[in-house]
Formats: C-alpha cells, sequence, structure tokens
C-alpha cells in the first residue's frame, strides 16, 4: 500500500490529530498501539491512529464523570453558544472537512460537502433548542401542593457512532448532548475515525470545556465499548449501527438500567403505484438508492412497481444508473465512489448472485470491478423474487432490487394497495418507506398503514435536524433530531411542594 506521504490530501491529513481525546488532552494509548485508516478507492494507508483498550475507556468515563456536575450547571445561553460556533467552524472548514471524510470513507467530494452542511444544521438546531428547555408548574387536584415539573440532564453518555455517515452521525448525537448539559464518551468507526477526530479539535477551537466530550478510537470496540456499558458511570448509550450489535447493547443497558437511543438496521420499501409520476419517481429512487453509494440504513432496499408501469419505470431508472459515473470519490466529476471495505464489496456481490441463481435479471451492473479500490457498480435487478436473500437483509450497497406489484390491466384495482402494503411492512426492520402516488388519498392511506418510523411521500429524502429520526420494530428506540431530540438526553423530575394557607 502506499504511504500516506504520497497521498493527494496528505497536507489536510497532517493537520488532523490521531491519538485519543480525554480530558481535553490528546493523547496517546496506554499500549501505544496504533491500527491502521484506508482509503478505500486506492487502499493507501492514510494515518495511524491511537489503538485504545479497556483502560483507556476506563480514564474517559472516569473523566466524563468528574466533569459531569460542572458541565450540566453551565448556562444554557453558554451552551447554545459553543454550539453556534462550532456550527460556523464547520461551515468554514467544509473543504477541510469533506476531503478528509472522501478519503477514509469513499464518497464523492460533492457528497461528502453536502454532508458536511448536513451535519452543521445539527448544531445550529440544537444550539436553539439549548435555550429552550422547558417544565412545568401545576396545584394538584385537591389544592394541597404545588408541582413543579423540571428537566434536568441525565448524565453522562456513550456515544457509539457508524462509518455511513462519520460527520453527521457525530453532530446528531454531540448537539443534543451538549444543549442538554451531558457530559460524553465517544467511539467513532474504525473505518473513519478521522473525521470525528477533525470534529473534537473544531469543538476545543469552538470553546467547549475539557472532559465534556472525550472520543477514543480503537480496533477493539466490544472491549471499550463493555468497560463503558459496565462501568456504573454512564447514564445514558445512544447508538447507530447494526440491529445485532444493538441488542448486545441493548442487554448490557439492562444490567444498570441505562436510558437507550437506538438508530438500527432498515430494509426501506420504495413503493411506485400506478398513478405515480414516474420522472419523479425514478428522480426519487436515485436519491433513496444511491445517496452514500447505497450504504444508509435509509436506502430503498426493496422497490415495489406496479405492473402497470412497470416497463416505463425500469426502462427510464435503468438508463440513469447506468450512466453515473464510478471512481475514486476525490477524482472531478465522480458520482459513485467505493464501497467502504473488502467485506461490503463481497457481501453486495454475494445478494446480486443469490437473485441471478432465483430468477432475477441484470438490467445494469451486476459485477464488482477489476483493479484497485473497492468498488461495485451501480446495480438494477427486475423480476426479483420474494425468496432472494437480499428481500430480506439490508443489501448496503448501489444494487436496486426491483419486485412487480397488482395486476397490469387493472391499475385502479384497490386490491393492488393491500397487496405492497403487505409486501413492505414484511420485514422486522421499520426505518423508513418510500410512497410515490398522485393520488393525495392514497398517500395519506399507504403512509398510515406502512410500518414506518419515517415515510417519504413523493420524495427520496427523509433526513432533516428538525425532524425526528427514527424507526420502529428492530430499527431502533428514540428519535434523534427534530424538537423531541434533545428529549432523549434529559430526565423529569417534579417537586412537590404543600400549599400553606
Amino acid at each position: 500500500m502506499t504511504p500516506v506521504a504520497d497521498s493527494p490530501v496528505r497536507e489536510t491529513l497532517s493537520s488532523v490529530y490521531t491519538d485519543l481525546f480525554v480530558d481535553g488532552r490528546w493523547v496517546p494509548a496506554a499500549s501505544g498501539d496504533r491500527f491502521e485508516v484506508v482509503n478505500p478507492a486506492t487502499e493507501e494507508v492514510l494515518a495511524r491512529v491511537a489503538d485504545a483498550d479497556a483502560s483507556d475507556a476506563r480514564r474517559a468515563i472516569e473523566v466524563a464523570a468528574a466533569h459531569q456536575a460542572e458541565w450540566a450547571a453551565t448556562s444554557p445561553r453558554s451552551r447554545s453558544e459553543i454550539l453556534y460556533r462550532a456550527h460556523q467552524l464547520i461551515v468554514e472548514r467544509t473543504d477541510e472537512i469533506a476531503a478528509v471524510m472522501t478519503a477514509e470513507m469513499g464518497k464523492p467530494l460533492a457528497e461528502a460537502k453536502g454532508e458536511v452542511a448536513y451535519g452543521a444544521e445539527f448544531f445550529r438546531w440544537f444550539a436553539e433548542e439549548a435555550v429552550r428547555i422547558g417544565g412545568d408548574h401545576t396545584t394538584t387536584g385537591d389544592g394541597g401542593h404545588r408541582i413543579v415539573v423540571s428537566r434536568q440532564p441525565v448524565g453522562p453518555c456513550i456515544l457509539i457512532t457508524p462509518w455511513n455517515f462519520p460527520l453527521a452521525m457525530g453532530t446528531r448525537k454531540i448537539g443534543p448532548a451538549i444543549a442538554a448539559g451531558c457530559t460524553m464518551v465517544l467511539k467513532p468507526a474504525e473505518l473513519t475515525p478521522l473525521t470525528t477526530l477533525l470534529l473534537a479539535d473544531i469543538l476545543v477551537e469552538a470553546g467547549l470545556p475539557a472532559g465534556v466530550l472525550n472520543v477514543v478510537t480503537t480496533s477493539n470496540p466490544s472491549a471499550v465499548v463493555t468497560e463503558w456499558m459496565e462501568s456504573g458511570l454512564a447514564r445514558k448509550v445512544s447508538f447507530t449501527g447494526s440491529t445485532e450489535v444493538g441488542k448486545i447493547l441493548l442487554r448490557q443497558a439492562a444490567g444498570t438500567v441505562m436510558r437507550t437511543s437506538m438508530e438500527l438496521g432498515g430494509n426501506a420499501p420504495f413503493i411506485v403505484c400506478a398513478d405515480a409520476d414516474i420522472p419523479r419517481a425514478v428522480d426519487g429512487l436515485m436519491l433513496a438508492k444511491m445517496r452514500n453509494i447505497g450504504q444508509a440504513c435509509t436506502a430503498a432496499n426493496r422497490v415495489f412497481v406496479h405492473r402497470s408501469v412497470i416497463d416505463e419505470f425500469t426502462e427510464a431508472f435503468t438508463a440513469k444508473m447506468a450512466a453515473l459515473k464510478v471512481g475514486d470519490g476525490a477524482a472531478e466529476g465522480t458520482q459513485v465512489g467505493p464501497l467502504v471495505e473488502p467485506k461490503a464489496v463481497e457481501k453486495v456481490a454475494s445478494l446480486v448472485d443469490d437473485a441471478v441463481a432465483k430468477g432475477a435479471r441484470v438490467a445494469c451492473g451486476g459485477r464488482a470491478l477489476d483493479g484497485p479500490g473497492y468498488f461495485y457498480p451501480p446495480t438494477v435487478l427486475t423480476g426479483v423474487g420474494l425468496d432472494a436473500d437480499l428481500v430480506r437483509t439490508e443489501i448496503f450497497g448501489p444494487v436496486a432490487a426491483i419486485i412487480p406489484f397488482g395486476d397490469a390491466g387493472r391499475p385502479d384495482d384497490p386490491a393492488a394497495d393491500d397487496e405492497v402494503i403487505a409486501l413492505a411492512n414484511d420485514t422486522r426492520w421499520g426505518l423508513v418507506a418510500y410512497l410515490f402516488s398522485q393520488d393525495v388519498d392514497r398517500c395519506a392511506r399507504l403512509s398510515a398503514a406502512l410500518e414506518a418510523g419515517m415515510v417519504g411521500v413523493n420524495t427520496g429524502i427523509v433526513s432533516n435536524p428538525a425532524a425526528p429520526f427514527g424507526g420502529v420494530k428492530e430499527s431502533g428506540l428514540g428519535r434523534e433530531g427534530g424538537r423531541v431530540g434533545i428529549e432523549e438526553f434529559l430526565d423529569m423530575k417534579y417537586t412537590a411542594t404543600p400549599i400553606r394557607r
């Protein structure tokens, strides 16, 4: 592999700290060990990052606990201003952050800049929420007591972020924790730690006091997170990642009855009704499927298209997918970057091969690309059977599985709606669903019937800092963003005082 000195982003990367960030200082791991961060487009080593163990984890959570009372006592306005400053610094350093993100994760540079803008908005949103933490004041029914309801920070938090949106998933958790007055320990994904380390440095520049945020990088997540979960010092865990890992954390959280927020896997249905605006639906699927190279929990996984419009839709969609330019995310004009690691390519290839073996047809793509980097081309599969493995699991790659429903000769048959709802809900996940129809009543009826925490109606994008992001069933617990996002980091207390007459 090429050393970092020969990397085109070496100047940017040279400014990123690669140690642990604990108690306001950059420190090496106690063992002195480091692990490599690799560019998925070129397979070059970008950096060697501190590799923490359980002892480092213990130190970090002890620091967070030690600073909790002092941080909770700061004024809401002070916390708000830190977030405002951090938002502005992120915006000012967009090019730098995007270059680091593209180098370690692979997404095209234009898309990385979009994530920077999106991620920064969480800090601005929660800067505004910090000064609006409310309460209540009532009198008991018998008139004997005055009840004052207040909200207080839940306490030290464990934040665990994924590799696919390394900035936005950090700001979506850090923002409300800061706003609420909680200290934190944060473990970024080992595949993409550099963006998080850069974010920590930005927060220092914004004035975040030492010990409020502590970042621990590691190639052994289980050792670090288990130490935190069993410490008895943390009062909340916020995790974004796989359902399988989420279940492990929920079991561990039960040991100390810890507050939890879980944003887990998805298996999003994308429904194109007979009366859909086809060009709009095609554009919506391009967004819902290809955002982040398909490596998103919100990605459209199962594309259900009414038989009366399936030929028109498939032809238009396939043409757009086939025209996408694949390459290094840092190269000009690239629209589809690499997948994040070799295992991701192997998984996608296996799912496509399985679907084809069970009768699906490849309309475009369908085979991993040769050469350096972890590339898989935009792929469209038609005639996908319900027995295909990719119907039952999260694809996490640039593969669209088109599945027909309804009767081609009966576009107005209401039975098609019942059929597609049954198909869409036939999954253990329920994060997001997409629906395209020009009938207002149908949109309302189907949206209500879909078992998902979020529904995009005639749109392929649902994520927004102003909205409560989260799912139902095995897609998770709690919500991030929106007005309720800060509530996940607050405990409610009421004080009863006798009324003397």
